[in-house]
């Protein structure tokens, strides 16, 4: 038979390729979205659908909760509420949610613990808040690989209970009813991230549902892998932007043995952390530090949360465990370096119980905060940045000195074993131009000395134009370029961490 030559098809016409490598701002495309009346009402009968009526809310103190908290940086307003939440119950169901929400260009929100604090889930396009809550399960647990599977509607509190049983232990812990979807979401850490790291060092690999519906696993279950890019560590920190997490392989290692807890006061906040500059230093095997300044001792004094009175000064939270030996090796190096700074009280915890009442104390700032309230409708904004060590007290003490300048109540708290550090500021609504000031200024000095605009809080809404101060234009638009990758429609949580349109 005669060779048959196949031709090239004929191009009639060519669009021109984008050969850039990032996407600037200016270049970026409105986000054809559409939340009407009638475009709604379809999506909620197929979605219904999937999840079942009884699963989609619509009332109204639901939709307040799911829009903004009193304690979030950026109050939520009833234009960033959601028009309806949707609870469902599995991957294979937020796959097919997020089918529908792409076909009709619907924005979609993830939530889960709701403790976000810069505005993560503030619905800015309206559409649907997909709550997590339901996928609450402790999927799998293997003991002997030091992992478990878990959903993100599990709590890390309610997780280390369930590890306790078999003498394990998940050691990112954010702060009180957060939920392992949010945790990786912001890549938060916690107090014992000196120790142990922050919460990208404990994810192995994430389940994950695309704004097209598409699931895919970054990984399987070994420790360490170089099989292809690291999507898992692209999911952890990105707020929900690029995809939506349904499952999480986490590690766990062992519950820490012979803990002993210390409090050590100071006469200022930047001897205290000079004090922890000298531990790292040192290379002293804490297992964790934590700084308080005397107004967050005061709040914690008269939430009477611990049944002892502090004294009001400067104060570093000290956890250590390991060996007796071990311990009392590093109870007394950090001593030595404790008297080197000035410290002006050193008490040990002599039993279990009074080192969960000691450290305790630490968690319970927080909610001790509201005793700085001049007026029963005021606010607490709580930010964070972190900074090289060795800028650490002269960050914490100009922050200190501007707060103590302002008139406003405030307090600087933070897991200063890593350089990071937190002011929760107390403001009025017509204080607040004052307290944007003072963070403005604390996030500039931060990125003026190397740091960063956030160790822990995550970005948001209110910190993404700080982004190219820190990094760069460029690393910013390559940010952009790679949202538009995941997700070209830009659906899920539009307007977080970077800008979608100028």
């Amino acid at each position: 038979m005669p060779t048959v030559r196949s031709e090239p098809p004929q191009v009639l016409y060519s669009m021109p390729r984008d050969t850039s490598s990032t996407s600037p701002l200016d270049r970026s495309i409105r986000p054809e979205l559409d939340v009407s009346v009638a475009n709604l009402r379809k999506a909620r009968l197929q979605i219904a659908a999937i999840v079942g009526e009884e699963n989609i809310d619509s009332r109204i103190d639901e939709i307040k909760r799911h829009t903004g908290t009193e304690w979030s940086s950026h109050p939520g307003s009833p234009d960033e509420a959601p028009a309806a939440i949707v609870r469902p119950n599995s991957t294979e169901e937020v796959s097919g949610v997020m089918k529908v929400c792409n076909e009709l260009r619907i924005p979609v929100v993830a939530f889960s613990g709701g403790t976000s604090l810069e505005a993560q889930f503030a619905n800015t396009r309206r559409g649907v808040s997909l709550d997590l809550s339901r996928m609450d399960k402790i999927l799998a647990s293997h003991k002997d690989d030091l992992d478990v599977v878990v959903q993100p509607g599990v709590g890390y509190e309610q997780l280390n209970q369930a590890l306790a049983e078999q003498e394990l232990f998940f050691p990112p812990d954010p702060g009180p009813g957060a939920m392992i979807g949010g945790m990786i979401g912001t890549g938060c850490s916690g107090t014992n991230a000196y120790h142990y790291g922050t919460m990208k060092n404990w994810v192995i690999s994430v389940t994950v549902v695309l704004p097209d519906g598409t699931v895919i696993k970054t990984r399987q279950r070994p420790m360490k892998s170089s099989a292809g890019y690291d999507l898992t560590r692209l999911f952890v920190g990105s707020e929900g932007t690029l995809g939506i997490v349904t499952e999480a392989v986490l590690r766990v290692t062992t519950l820490p043995r012979n803990i002993r807890v210390a409090v050590a006061s100071f006469p200022s906040v930047r001897a205290a952390a000079e004090c922890v500059g000298r531990v790292v230093q040192k290379g002293v095997a804490i297992a964790a530090v934590e700084l308080l300044d005397e107004t967050a001792i005061k709040c914690i004094n008269e939430s009477g949360a611990t049944g002892r009175e502090w004294l009001e000064q400067p104060t570093l939270f000290l956890k250590f465990s390991g060996t007796e030996t071990e311990v009392s090796e590093e109870i007394q190096t950090v001593r030595e370096m404790a008297s080197l700074c000035g410290n002006i009280g050193f008490v040990f915890a002599q039993d279990e119980e009074e080192a969960e009442d000691l450290w305790g104390a630490r968690k319970t700032m927080l909610w001790g905060s509201q005793a700085l309230k001049k007026r029963d409708d005021d606010r607490t904004w709580i930010t964070d940045v972190a900074v090289p060590m060795s800028r650490l007290p002269e960050i914490i003490e100009l922050t200190k000195q501007e707060l103590d300048q302002s008139g406003l109540s405030g307090a600087i708290v933070g897991h200063v074993g890593d350089g990071n550090f937190h002011a929760a500021i107390m403001y009025g609504e017509d204080e607040r131009t004052l307290v944007e000031d003072i963070v403005h200024r604390m996030v500039h000095r931060a990125i003026e000395m190397e740091g960063t605009v956030t160790g822990e809080h995550g970005v948001g809404l209110v910190k993404r134009d700080y982004l190219p101060h820190e990094l760069g234009q460029s690393t910013v638009d390559s940010m952009r370029r790679i949202k538009q990758a995941f997700d070209p429609l830009c659906l899920l949580n539009c307007d977080k961490v970077i800008r979608a349109e100028a």
